[in-house]
């Protein structure tokens, strides 16, 4: 029959599909907040991998600068002395502490700041190993010019209270820290060369020195008081950094899985094409991390006055935040150098390349299946009440 859909040749005609012959202009502009969420690889970050490199290298670079200029500010647990500890009423404030110290003692402390914030809020000077002799003569003037009352509300002396720490301890946890980075970064490079490979273990390692690198020169930089419980949570930063790196990892071999067989895609565009995937869920894992150590500060710090928590609490916000960035920007950039530079992977993307040169100078695209006579191409898409196609329209024998 003439209006049977084997005759029928009214049918809408396809059209190539094409780089060329699609308007790049007339195609949907996404948000770069769309194309967060999506994760399609819109944001080219391992292409532009050497800007990175340069970055990540300024900012050791400047850390390190200021880690041999500046040095840190080391707590009173590494350098030894004594440390007092007066209520900081309405008539105390850093200043006359630090006049009434230097003026019974003949020399000024090393530092004098305010802890806590309202009932317990307390003045902590800190000083060099004080005798006993020192050690009266301060509090007594203390007590005389500013009378602090104890728990009960009674003015007594013991309201002020003096501690002396010896350097040794300070020595003894870092000793003991140390030793505990080492195994760790002994047992993280066994188990990431044996659950993926040997290169993301040299790139997740390399990621957690920058981690260490940066932390410590951000505290150098700003001036923090480097702690026992700084040195402490330098070590929970590095399993944090390690999480996020392997996270981006597995979407890396997920998306490499068999490349070496294939010609389309090289190895750093499905790189960087997990990058993208995984990049909203490292942003919102390092907000969600960052939230509770910034409410940890807030309470904790300003509104109890626990200073140990201060100390653990500031490492940990810098270093997830700069391992977050070295998760992204760095760890996943360096494995592609790596894989690029030796292995097959180097060979595998001059394929790639040279395909893609021999398609352009025949003036074909990529992607576009060709036969010796005709040209596969995509079917338009189907308009209302259209005919069905397909394998259905072809001419019955």
């Amino acid at each position: 029959m003439s209006d049977s859909p084997e005759n029928n040749t009214s049918e809408p005609t396809s059209t190539l599909l094409t780089d060329s012959g699609a308007e790049q202009l007339d195609q949907p502009q996404h948000s770069w907040m769309n194309r967060l969420y999506t994760g399609t690889g819109a944001f080219e970050i391992i292409g532009r991998r050497r800007f990175y490199y340069i970055l990540t290298g300024t900012i050791i670079l400047i850390c390190l600068l200021s880690i041999a200029v500046r040095g840190f500010t080391l707590g009173i647990d590494f350098e030894g002395g004594t440390r007092l500890q007066i209520p900081a009423a309405d008539n105390v404030s850093t200043e006359q502490v630090e006049t009434v110290f230097a003026d019974t003692l003949g020399f000024d402390p090393v530092s004098v700041q305010t802890v806590g914030s309202g009932a317990a809020a307390t003045v902590q000077v800190r000083s060099e190993a004080l005798d006993a002799a020192q050690v009266n003569s301060v509090k007594t003037a203390l007590f005389d010019t500013f009378e602090p009352v104890d728990g009960n509300g009674v003015a007594s002396p013991n309201a002020i209270s003096i501690s002396d720490v010896s350097e040794t301890w300070g020595g003894q946890i870092t000793q003991k820290a140390l030793i505990a980075l080492l195994v760790f970064l002994v047992f993280v490079s066994i188990y990431i060369s044996i659950r993926y490979e040997r290169d993301m273990a040299m790139a997740a390692l390399a990621a957690l020195v920058f981690d260490l690198f940066v932390t410590a020169g951000v505290y150098s930089l700003v001036g923090f008081e480097v702690t026992p419980a700084t040195v402490i949570g330098l070590l929970t930063i590095l399993g944090f950094s390690l999480y996020d790196s392997v996270v981006v990892f597995d979407k890396v071999e997920e998306n490499t899985r068999g490349i070496l067989n294939l010609r389309r895609k090289t190895y750093a565009e499905q790189a960087n094409l997990a990058v993208n995937q995984t990049l909203m869920r490292s942003i919102n894992t390092t907000v969600i991390g960052v939230l509770p150590v910034l409410a940890l500060m807030i309470v904790a710090v300003w509104l109890l006055g626990v200073g140990t928590l201060k100390d653990l609490a500031l490492v940990q916000l810098v270093g997830m935040i700069v391992g977050a960035y070295s998760s992204i920007f760095f760890a996943t950039p360096l494995l592609v150098t790596i894989k690029e530079k030796w292995g097959p992977v180097a060979g595998h993307t001059k394929k790639v390349m040279a395909k893609r040169a021999e398609a352009a100078q025949r003036g074909g695209v990529v992607g576009m299946v060709k036969s010796s006579a005709t040209t596969v191409s995509a079917p338009a898409t189907p308009q209302p009440g259209s005919r069905p196609t397909g394998k259905r329209n072809k001419k019955r024998h």
